[in-house]
C-alpha cells in the first residue's frame, strides 16, 4: 500500500510575548500599517497562553518527528517583559519542548533595554539575539525613534557593545536593517559592518500595490540601485560577513534553497502566536489589510496541523503554482519566487508580482552577471557555509551537512571497492545485500557509512597505504558492513563474513571471537537483535542487545550523557589509523571509568562552549582510547580519513573536554577540505608557527588556526571564571593563533574560501581580551 502524502510541518514559531513597543518607528508594520489588531490584544502573553503555545509546539514536533524547532520571541518589544518574566518564559519553553525535540530559541529586539542581567539570562538559555539597526546615526534615527522624537542610535550601540563582549558573543545572531533609499548605501553598510555582526539582513520596507513604497521621482528601480551598490562593495571586500539577501540570491542561482520567505520557492514553514493565543500567519501580512494574517484559530482550540492546512498558508507553500501568471513566465522566478507574499497584495488579492518586481529582477540579473570570487563548495552547500563553520557560536546544521557529504563520499568509496571485486568472489554477496538494503532501509546503510572507520578501511583497501590494522582487511569486508546494516534495519541476511586473526568484526555492532577459524570466513545469519555464526564445526549464537556472551562476544559500548551518545570504539580493527597507537579492548572497569569521565567532560563542554557541544552532538561518532605513552601526558588525534572519530588517552574530565573540542575542529577541517579548496596548491609554502619547531605547510597551519582558536576560547572562558593557570594558557593559544593568522595571510597561500574562513576566525577573536 503506497503511503499518503506527508503532512506539511511547521518548524518555526514566532511568539508575540509583548504587544507594545518602547519605540515609535514610523515604518513598523505592526502599528503603522493596515492591520490594527494590536489594539484589541493583551499587552503581555499570559502564563496560560504560553503553556498552551509551548504544548502545541511540542505536540507538533512529536507528531512530525521533527529533529528541532525554532521559537522566536517577538513583539512589540520582547524585552519589555522584564528579566523576571522573560526568565519564566524561557524556562517554560525549555521545560515543555526540550524533552520532545531540540529547541532553538531566538529573539528580535530593538536593543534599547538590553543589559548585562538580560544578556546573562539570554546566554543561560541559549537565545540567539538579533538587533534592529538601520545604519549610522542619521540613517537609524530617520525612522527608529522614541515617541518624543529622540533617536535610539546611542542605546542600540550600547546593546551591540554588550553583545560583542566575549561572554555574550555566542548569542549575537546579527543585525536587521530596513532599507531607506534616502540613506547612503555605503555608509549604511560600513556602519553595520563596524558592529561585527555574524549576519546582516537587509529588508525592503513593507508595501503593497495599494500602498506602494516611497521612491524618488522617475526612478523605478531605486531599491535595486541601492542594494546593488552594497552588493558590489560587499563583493569587493571579499564577503566579510554573511548577508542573507545576497547569500540567498547566490544559493538560488546555483539551484539551492533560498533560506528566506523573501525570495525563492522554499515552502513557508512559519506560524505566529499572538499574545492572546491566536494563531496567525507571517507578520508581514499586516501590511496588506486589516485581519490579513488572521486564521480564526487559537492555541486552545486548534493544533498546529490545522494552521499548516490554512488555505492562504497552503498557497504560500505551493511554490511556483501559487504565483501569478506573470511571475510564472518570468526567467528569474526560481530566484525571486514572486518576492514576499505580502508585497504582492493589491485590489483585494495576492495574484500580482511583488510591488518591488522591477527592483528584484534588476538586482537578480546584476548578481548573476557579477558573481563573487568562486568558492568551490560541493554537495549543494550554501554559499555562507564557510561563515557558519567559522562562527564561534557553533552551527549544528552546518555539521549535519558535513555529515551528509561524508556519507556520500563513503558510498562512492564502497562502490569503488565493489567495482574491484572479481565476479562471484568474496564480498560480492555483501555488496548485493548492501545495495538491496540501500533501497529498503537507506537510513541503516547511512548509519554505517557515517562510522569513521568504514571510510578508513575503504581508503586503505583502495590505496594499500594504510599503516594500521585496517590494511589487513580486504574487499570482502563489504559483507561485514552489509551484515551490520542489516542488523540495524532488522532485516534478515545470510552472508559470508571475513574472520581475521580469529575475530569477526561488524562495524558499530561488535566483535565475535572465533580463534578456531584464524583467517577465513564465517556464515553469518542476522535476525532481530541476533547473530548466528557458523564456520566448519563451530557455531556461535549472539544476542546483540545483551552486554556480552563472554568469552565470544565483545559488543561495541557507548559513552553517554543526557543529550549525547557516541561509540567507545576499542574493537574496530580500522581504528588504528591515527598517528598514535590505539589501545586494546578495555575491561569492564576501564570502560566504566571512560564512561564516567566522558559524561563529566560533556557537562564541561556544555557549560563552557555550548556552541561546540551542538556541533559535537551532530558530528562526533566515536571515541578511541589510545595507548598511553611513556611520558604519561594526555594526547589525542584525529585521522584524515575518519571524520567524526577522535582518539584520546584516558585523562581527567576537564582535559578530555579540551581534547574533544580541539580534535573535532581538526575533523571538521578535514571534512571541509573534502568539499572545498581552501589552500592554493599552486603556491606551496612552509610557515613557522608557535606550536611547532619545524616550518609547516599552509594546510597544516590552517588546521592549527582552526583548532587552536577553539582551545583559546575555552581557556578564555576559564580565565574569566578565574580558574588557576587559565590566563596563561589562554594567552599562549590566543597568541599562537593570532600570529599564525598573520603569517598565513601574508603568505598569500589561500584560496578565496580559505581567506574567508581565516578572516571569520580572526573577526571572532577580535573582541577577546589581550
Amino acid at each position: 500500500m503506497a503511503p499518503g502524502p506527508a503532512r506539511a510541518a511547521l518548524t518555526e514559531f514566532v511568539l508575540k510575548v509583548h504587544a507594545r513597543c518602547d519605540l515609535a518607528c514610523d515604518h513598523c508594520y505592526v502599528y503603522e500599517h493596515a492591520d490594527q489588531s494590536w489594539r484589541r490584544r493583551p499587552v503581555r502573553m499570559t502564563p496560560e497562553v504560553l503553556r498552551a503555545a509551548a504544548g502545541r509546539i511540542a505536540e507538533h514536533a512529536a507528531a512530525h518527528d521533527l529533529p528541532d524547532v525554532t521559537v522566536i520571541l517577538h513583539g512589540g518589544e520582547p524585552l519589555l517583559l522584564g528579566a523576571e518574566r522573560l526568565g519564566e518564559v524561557l524556562a517554560d519553553l525549555r521545560r515543555v519542548i526540550d524533552p520532545v525535540t531540540r529547541l532553538r530559541l531566538g529573539m528580535q529586539t530593538n536593543g534599547v533595554l538590553l543589559s548585562e542581567r538580560l544578556c546573562d539570562l539570554l546566554a543561560e538559555h541559549g537565545v540567539a539575539v538579533g538587533v534592529s539597526l538601520d545604519g549610522d546615526r542619521a540613517a537609524n534615527d530617520r525612522h527608529r525613534r522614541f515617541r518624543s522624537g529622540a533617536g535610539s542610535y546611542d542605546q542600540v550601540l550600547r546593546a551591540l557593545a554588550l553583545l560583542r563582549r566575549p561572554a555574550y558573543r555566542r548569542i549575537y545572531s546579527g543585525l536587521l536593517c530596513t532599507v531607506d533609499v534616502r540613506n547612503d548605501p555605503i555608509a549604511v553598510y560600513e556602519s553595520l559592518l563596524a558592529q561585527e555582526p555574524p549576519r546582516i539582513d537587509f529588508l525592503l520596507p513593507h508595501a503593497t500595490w495599494d500602498d506602494p513604497p516611497w521612491r524618488p521621482a522617475s526612478d523605478g528601480t531605486a531599491y535595486a540601485d541601492w542594494l546593488r551598490a552594497v552588493y558590489d562593495r560587499w563583493r569587493a571586500d571579499g564577503r566579510p560577513v554573511s548577508v542573507r539577501l545576497f547569500d540567498s540570491l547566490l544559493s538560488t542561482a546555483a539551484g539551492g534553497p533560498s533560506g528566506t520567505e523573501w525570495l525563492g520557492l522554499d515552502p513557508v514553514d512559519l506560524a505566529v502566536i499572538e499574545t492572546d493565543g491566536e494563531w496567525e500567519q507571517a507578520d508581514s501580512l499586516k501590511t496588506a489589510y486589516d485581519g490579513a494574517p488572521a486564521t480564526g484559530m487559537t492555541v486552545f482550540s486548534h493544533p498546529a496541523d490545522d494552521v499548516a492546512a490554512d488555505p492562504l498558508l497552503a498557497r504560500r507553500r505551493s511554490g511556483r503554482a501559487g504565483l501569478s501568471d506573470e511571475c510564472r513566465r518570468c526567467p528569474v522566478v526560481d530566484q525571486c519566487g514572486g518576492g514576499l507574499f505580502a508585497h504582492r497584495y493589491g485590489a483585494g488579492h495576492f495574484d500580482h508580482p511583488s510591488v518591488y518586481c522591477a527592483d528584484l529582477k534588476e538586482l537578480i540579473v546584476h548578481v548573476n552577471e557579477n558573481p563573487p570570487a568562486p568558492v568551490r563548495l560541493d554537495a549543494g552547500l550554501p554559499d555562507d557555509f564557510i561563515d557558519r563553520l567559522a562562527a564561534p557560536t557553533g552551527d549544528r546544521v552546518a555539521i549535519g551537512r558535513l555529515v551528509e557529504a561524508q556519507i556520500a563520499i563513503v558510498r562512492a568509496l564502497l562502490a569503488e571497492v565493489a567495482d574491484r571485486l572479481p565476479a562471484g568472489g568474496a564480498g560480492a554477496d555483501g555488496w548485493a545485500a548492501l545495495t538491496a538494503l540501500d533501497r529498503s532501509a537507506p537510513e541503516s546503510v547511512a548509519r554505517i557509512a557515517a562510522h569513521p572507520y568504514v571510510r578508513a578501511w575503504a581508503v586503505d583497501c583502495l590505496t594499500g597505504t594504510g599503516t594500521g590494522t585496517g590494511a589487513r582487511q580486504g574487499p570482502d569486508y563489504l559483507s561485514a558492513i552489509a551484515a551490520a546494516a542489516a542488523l540495524h534495519a532488522g532485516t534478515p541476511v545470510r552472508l559470508d563474513v571475513p574472520v581475521r586473526s580469529g575475530r569477526l568484526h561488524l562495524p558499530t555492532v561488535g566483535t565475535v571471537l572465533m580463534p578456531e577459524v584464524g583467517d577465513g570466513a564465517a556464515r553469518v545469519e542476522t535476525g532481530p537483535g541476533s547473530l548466528r555464526l557458523t564456520a566448519g564445526d563451530v557455531t556461535v549464537a549472539i544476542h546483540t542487545g545483551e552486554p556480552g556472551d563472554a568469552p565470544r562476544w565483545w559488543p561495541t559500548r557507548m559513552l553517554a550523557a543526557p543529550d549525547v551518545s557516541v561509540l567507545l570504539e576499542d574493537g574496530d580493527p580500522h581504528r588504528d589509523c591515527h598517528r598514535l597507537p590505539a589501545g586494546d579492548r578495555l575491561d569492564d572497569t576501564g570502560a566504566a571509568r571512560w564512561a564516567e569521565t566522558f559524561a563529566s567532560a560533556w557537562q564541561v563542554i556544555r557549560d563552557e562552549v555550548p556552541g561546540h557541544a551542538e556541533e559535537l552532538r551532530a558530528g562526533l561518532r566515536a571515541v578511541v582510547p589510545l595507548r598511553r605513552s611513556g611520558a604519561g601526558v594526555s594526547e589525542a588525534s584525529t585521522a584524515r580519513q575518519a571524520f567524526g572519530g577522535v582518539a584520546a588517552t584516558e585523562t581527567d574530565a576537564g582535559s578530555l573536554a579540551v581534547l574533544l573540542v580541539h580534535e573535532f575542529q581538526h575533523s571538521k577541517m578535514n571534512a571541509l577540505l573534502d568539499i572545498c579548496d581552501l589552500v592554493d596548491g599552486t603556491r606551496p609554502i612552509d610557515i613557522t608557527v608557535g606550536w611547532r619547531p619545524d616550518p609547516r605547510p599552509a594546510e597544516a597551519v590552517l588546521h592549527g588556526i582552526y583548532a587552536h582558536a577553539a582551545v583559546a576560547d575555552i581557556w578564555r572562558i576559564r580565565a574569566d571564571r578565574q580558574v588557576d593557570g587559565a590566563q596563561a594558557v589562554y594567552r599562549r593559544y590566543r597568541d599562537w593563533t593570532a600570529e599564525a593568522i598573520g603569517a598565513l595571510q601574508r603568505a598569500d597561500a589561500l584560496t578565496p574560501a580559505g581567506s574567508r574562513l581565516v578572516r571569520q576566525v580572526s573577526r571572532s577573536m577580535s573582541g577577546w581580551p589581550s
